[in-house]
């Protein structure tokens, strides 16, 4: 059979389409997830159902949110999770998932995300993090060793520091390339994100946050000093208690958010002073 053929379906390159089939590993994952009958749950890129149909048996509904409209279809004439299933066909960087939280029952998210999209999918999911109460996800390995990555580790970035400034970042599973049809070239892993109710250090401005992360991370090779030369001096750097020598993938997320505070209460006393 044609790898790339899979159940019906081609596999289609531009929505960077693998297809979980281990059920071994499908099992380990919806262990982890731990779906309960009245979660308020979405699914990612369902593609042929793999997740979908166990998660599905668990919960009373579960909304999914597939960009192919052949796979969406198809999921809308299933003989027994058509029923169980609210289908959104769209684009998830487009979706409001703002729609589906409460108050009283937080959202669950999970999937298995296509690799081309998934660091700016988490991204965009952050600004989320208020209504959510988890997320699982499949990502290439490399992604999740960024993820979980502590300072002085060259994996240690800009993903590391926002995501592990929004959640707890625990990694759940390794996953061969054999698991999927047709096999990726890399290798994956899952990981769980677990937005804080209250973050341990708390930014003034988000924006100023990524900002700072940005312009660091940008010209990693450099000290810090030289990095955010733009926007701090070498006396206000060492006053907020940083080591101008090091690089950006020294520097803690509690120390960017130190940064980011600063520059904010700079931005308001000049507020002030006009």
């Amino acid at each position: 059979m044609n790898d790339k053929i899979y159940m019906g379906h081609t596999a289609r390159k531009r929505f960077g389409q693998n297809f979980l089939h281990d059920e071994y590993i499908i099992d380990s994952i919806v262990a982890a997830i731990a779906p309960q009958f009245d979660d308020n749950i979405v699914e990612i890129g369902p593609g042929l159902g793999a997740l979908t149909h166990l998660v599905a048996q668990k919960v009373k509904c579960l909304n999914v949110v597939e960009l192919d409209r052949d796979l969406a279809r198809r999921l809308s004439k299933h003989p027994t999770l058509a029923t169980k299933l609210k289908i959104t066909q769209a684009d998830a960087m487009q979706f409001d998932f703002g729609k589906l939280a409460n108050e009283n029952n937080q959202l669950r998210v999970f999937g298995n995300l296509p690799y081309n999209i998934a660091t700016p999918l988490m991204f965009y999911l952050f600004e989320f993090a208020s209504k959510i109460k988890d997320m699982h996800f499949m990502l290439q390995k490399e992604v999740v060793n960024r993820l979980c990555a502590g300072p002085d580790c060259k994996t240690y970035g800009r993903l590391t520091v926002m995501a592990q400034y929004y959640c707890k970042v625990i990694p759940v599973l390794d996953v061969p390339p054999s698991a999927f049809k047709p096999a990726p070239k890399v290798d994956s892993a899952v990981v769980r994100l677990e937005p804080y109710n209250t973050p341990p250090f708390i930014t003034k401005s988000i924006k100023i946050l990524t900002q700072v992360c940005s312009m660091a991370f940008n010209q990693r090779r450099k000290t810090i000093r030289n990095g955010l030369r733009d926007i701090l001096t070498l006396e206000q750097l060492q006053e907020i208690g940083i080591d101008t020598t090091r690089r950006a993938e020294n520097i803690s997320v509690e120390q960017y958010v130190n940064i980011a505070n600063y520059i904010y209460d700079l931005k308001a006393a000049e507020k002030v002073d006009k």
